[in-house]
This record gives C-alpha cells, sequence and structure tokens, in this order.
C-alpha cells in the first residue's frame, strides 16, 4: 500500500484585524506591535466629562501645547507590546537577581568598612526616590496622554522605573545587612542633606507639570539624559576605584536599561519636533527650563562624590547630553553650557505647572 502525503496552503481571508487593515491597507500583514498598538485610542462615546476639568474630553489632545497630524506617528524602535516586553525583563530580571546573589553570597558590600558603606549608601540609596518620582511621572503621561503609541510605551516605562527604585533598595539591603538601616538613612538625606535638595526641588516641580508631554521630555529626556550618565558612569566609576566592583555589577542593568530606552525617548521626541516648527520650538523651551534646573541639581552631588573631578564630570556629561539633542536637530534658546552654577533658582514657566 502506498500512502502519498501532501500538504495544502490554506490562504487567510484577512491578513489583520480590520481597524489595523484601515491604516495599513487590507492586504498587508501587520507585527504583533503593530496589533498591539494601532489605533487603539478611545476618541469616542465617552459617557461623561471629567469631573475635575469640564472643559476637556475624558481623554484629549489639548492637554499638551505639542500638535500632531498622526499621533500615531510615534513608533518604538524596540517594538514593545506586552508579550515582548515582559519577556525581555524577565530575562534581564533573572540577570540582576544572580548578580545581587553574587555579590551577597561574596559580600562585595558587606564586608566593606563602615565609612566604605555609610558613604556609598549616602551617594546611591537616595536615587530610589528619584526613580519612584520617575514612576509617578510616566503613570502621569500614561493617564493624560494620547495615542497608544505613547501611552503603551510609557507604562512599560513607568513599571521600569518601579523596579529600579525597588533594586536601590536592594543595593540598601545589602549595605546594612538587611536591616532598613541604610533605607531609613536615604530617605533622611534626601528630605534634609543640603547635598540633594536641589535636585529634589527640581524632582518636585516636574511632579506638577500639568502638560504630559513636558513631563515626558523633563524626565526622560532632560533629566534621565543628565543624572543617569553622571552617576552610572563617573560616581560608579570613582566609587568601584575607591571600593571594589560590587556595586558596577549592580549597575550593569541600569547602564544597559537607559541605553536600551534612551532610542525609544530619542525617537518619540525627535517625531514630535520634527512634526511643526512650533513643536520643536516648544521642546526647545522645555529643555533650556528644564537643563538648567537639573545642571543645579546635579552639581552638588557631583561635587561630593567627585571632589576635585566634578567640574570634568560635569563637562562631559553636558557635551555627551547637547551631541545627543544635535542629532535629533533639536536647538534650545538662550542656552550655554555652563548655566549649571546660576540655575539653582530657575524654575520652569509658571503655565507649565497646576
Amino acid at each position: 500500500m502506498q500512502i502519498d502525503i501532501k500538504t495544502s496552503n490554506v490562504e487567510q481571508i484577512r491578513q489583520t484585524f480590520s481597524h489595523v487593515a484601515r491604516r495599513l491597507g487590507a492586504d498587508k500583514p501587520a507585527s504583533r506591535y503593530q496589533e498591539a498598538t494601532l489605533e487603539l485610542q478611545p476618541e469616542t462615546n465617552f459617557h461623561y466629562r471629567p469631573l475635575w476639568e469640564p472643559d476637556r474630553e475624558l481623554y484629549d489632545k489639548r492637554r499638551t501645547a505639542i500638535r500632531m497630524n498622526d499621533w500615531y506617528a510615534f513608533k518604538d524602535p524596540r517594538q514593545y507590546y506586552y508579550g515582548a516586553y515582559t519577556i525581555t525583563r524577565a530575562r534581564q530580571q533573572d540577570a540582576m537577581e544572580k548578580s545581587l546573589d553574587f555579590v551577597g553570597k561574596r559580600g562585595l558590600l558587606s564586608n566593606l568598612d563602615d565609612n566604605a558603606r555609610v558613604r556609598i549608601a549616602s551617594l546611591i540609596v537616595p536615587l530610589r526616590h528619584v526613580e519612584w518620582a520617575a514612576n509617578t511621572n510616566n503613570c502621569y503621561v500614561t493617564g493624560y496622554g494620547w495615542g497608544t503609541a505613547i501611552t503603551q510605551a510609557t507604562m512599560f516605562h513607568s513599571m521600569d522605573r518601579l523596579g529600579l527604585a525597588q533594586y536601590q533598595s536592594r543595593i540598601g539591603l545589602l549595605l546594612d545587612g538587611n536591616t532598613g538601616a541604610s533605607l531609613t538613612e536615604g530617605k533622611q538625606r534626601w528630605l534634609e542633606d543640603p547635598t540633594w535638595q536641589p535636585l529634589r526641588r527640581a524632582v518636585e516641580n516636574l511632579m506638577v507639570v500639568r502638560d504630559w508631554f513636558e513631563t515626558f521630555v523633563a524626565q526622560n529626556l532632560v533629566l534621565d539624559g543628565l543624572l543617569y550618565p553622571l552617576v552610572y558612569t563617573h560616581i560608579d566609576a570613582a566609587l568601584a576605584k575607591q571600593y571594589g566592583p560590587g556595586l558596577s555589577l549592580l549597575h550593569e542593568f541600569s547602564v544597559t536599561w537607559f541605553d536600551e530606552t534612551s532610542r525609544w525617548v530619542d525617537a518619540t521626541v525627535k517625531t514630535a519636533a520634527t512634526e511643526s516648527p512650533a513643536n520643536a520650538a516648544c521642546i526647545g523651551g522645555w529643555i533650556r527650563d528644564w537643563r538648567a534646573q537639573v545642571l543645579a541639581g546635579l552639581q552638588p552631588i557631583a561635587d561630593e562624590a567627585l571632589g576635585d573631578q566634578a567640574a570634568a564630570a560635569i563637562a562631559s556629561v553636558v557635551a555627551t547630553f547637547d551631541a545627543r539633542l544635535a542629532k535629533l536637530g533639536i536647538a534650545w534658546p538662550d542656552a550655554t553650557s555652563a548655566d549649571a552654577s546660576s540655575a539653582s533658582n530657575t524654575a520652569p514657566a509658571e503655565a507649565s505647572h497646576g
């Protein structure tokens, strides 16, 4: 008996969902990212206007000064939708847990002398409050932003910041032997230490900005773009030279995470800025204001951590940041690279705050 095995091809009647097909074309298959992103923003049939802002719709494009002909022009170069995002972060978390176990078992932080542990904690643990604020700010963008292309990515980003805050807490617990003393001390430093008050002021000013795209630019481009290179490159290197590589092992996730998310932040800001000269001017003004505030906040921390090398580190961070903006084609009015020392009393435009 002979058996012939044959294959049959079944042609799909539809390549994707109808709302995606209307944008891409009926015959074009869509990626999972496109299906999870395009045309999902609610626009009609709302039950009520928000009671706290009755002149606005529940989702309203007028909540930002940025104007876009197509809010789905924003693309995440990482192509993150829920599945891809969670799989990637789960792998990274496994690697981070191994690093935490390695450092903990070998006592790379807990075996340092008291002065070393106190110094590391004083410079690193208060940053968990910066990460918590970043979580809150990105939640705000998610809640009030318009277009799934932005808001789903900022929701992922906000959860990243919560995880980063928890990792800073874990570092504190490794330093104090799981007593929690470093966390308590870090909170007091954040609230009372003069070294941290200029940065705390900038962070808290940012938490009351009403324009959600300004929040996005100020938090994810300016604050992170200046703080992360200073802390995780210059300060981390100085601490590693003094106290060994234990802390650097635990900072590796933060370094790779910043490099990854910067691609998405840059793509988002560039798309908005190239939409119109008005958008570009608006974004440039925000960068000018927040750049000055953030640099003023970082200067005392750099001085405390780096001493005589602080000026060179700040100059390097500013040069890298300005080169990043130049690649995005963004200019800001009346900006100078030496405005940090005179900017401690600079505040964002009053119209931006609630």
